[in-house]
């Protein structure tokens, strides 16, 4: 087994900062993740961004070191402002050669220890839609697409197929949520990550002519990351997207689609006397925590009738008028 020693996720100014401070609580709300190492990477003001996009509520900066956060300066050298996902990859370089480590996106509540983790076998989430690539009637279908990209790397694309399904469903070819991803090296991880990444950018297959590469530009490449470092989709029992994490993207969905361990924790965090102060001045928990509109969603809602896809959950919340972000 390779425990994973480093959590890294990227805060910066505006909505990122709370959801950083939530994640940072939820974490060291569990006593077994109080040995975890957290990075936290601080986009830095630059020729890629055009406003100051780093931490601006010192309170904020505060209880994340007094939460063991270490926060690490992110100076962009590919992407920025222009696309905000590559932060995650080139982070990366941040965190020490050799040990391994856990990305989450920043909109994410740890409701478990993580301290049993193993990263011996790199993956990354499945709670994912058919979001990238769009098939069209008379372009090329998933398995040339994938295909090509596989083939551009040197890649053997099949043993990343999940022959239950057929040629033509999305769901027979290796595609994941960058929202949390594992690895045993962070450097080679990287590395490999902002290689694909830009080579695909810059010149993509002639069988990807008619597909848009933003914003999926990272999911597009993690799973090749993934494949060549010899790991694949994660064992059911990971914990991850279930009883240790919940991806939530904005909070209204905590409230919908979370267990009530999920939100007891959400609850209790923001709660905490030295942070609700801090958490009650952004809007969403302001209104769906401390005026509980949340607790009102959750009595609403029908949890065994709810749509999978993310767009239809919140077309559902904003019809009830409880959607905030």
């Amino acid at each position: 087994m390779t425990a994973i020693r480093n959590i890294l996720i990227i805060a910066q100014n505006g909505r990122l900062q709370y959801e950083a401070l939530l994640f940072a609580a939820s974490l060291r709300h569990f006593p077994q993740n109080s040995a975890l190492n957290l990075i936290v990477a601080e986009p830095q003001p630059g020729p890629l961004w055009e406003d100051d996009p780093r931490i601006s509520r010192p309170a904020i900066r505060r209880e994340l070191r007094a939460l063991g956060a270490d926060i690490v300066p992110l100076h962009n050298r590919i992407w920025g402002g222009a696309y905000p996902n590559g932060n995650k990859i080139e982070a990366l370089r941040l965190l020490p050669r050799g040990e391994a480590f856990a990305f989450f996106d920043t909109d994410t509540l740890i409701t478990g220890p993580l301290d049993g983790l193993d990263a011996a076998r790199p993956t990354a989430s499945v709670r994912v839609e058919p979001t990238w690539p769009r098939i069209s009637l008379y372009g090329a279908g998933f398995a040339e697409i994938w295909g090509a990209l596989y083939d551009r790397f040197g890649l053997d694309m099949d043993p990343t197929l999940d022959k239950r399904f057929g040629v033509d469903d999305w769901r027979r070819y290796m595609y994941f949520n960058a929202g949390w991803f594992t690895g045993a090296c962070p450097q080679e991880f990287g590395a490999l990550f902002e290689h694909y990444a830009r080579d695909i950018a810059a010149s993509p297959p002639e069988n990807m002519a008619t597909q848009a590469l933003f914003p999926w530009l990272d999911q597009i490449a993690l799973p090749l990351v993934v494949a060549k470092l010899g790991g694949g989709r994660p064992d059911d029992d990971t914990g991850l997207d279930g009883a240790l994490s919940l991806h939530y993207r904005a909070l209204p969905v905590v409230y919908a689609c979370g267990s009530d361990a999920a939100v007891d924790v959400l609850e209790q965090v923001t709660g905490a006397p030295h942070l609700w102060d801090i958490f009650n001045q952004y809007v969403s928990f302001r209104r769906m925590v401390f005026k509980h509109q949340g607790q009102e969603l959750r009595a609403r809602l029908d949890s065994t009738r709810l749509p999978r896809s993310y767009g239809k959950l919140q077309n559902l919340i904003r019809e009830t008028g409880y959607w905030v972000r």
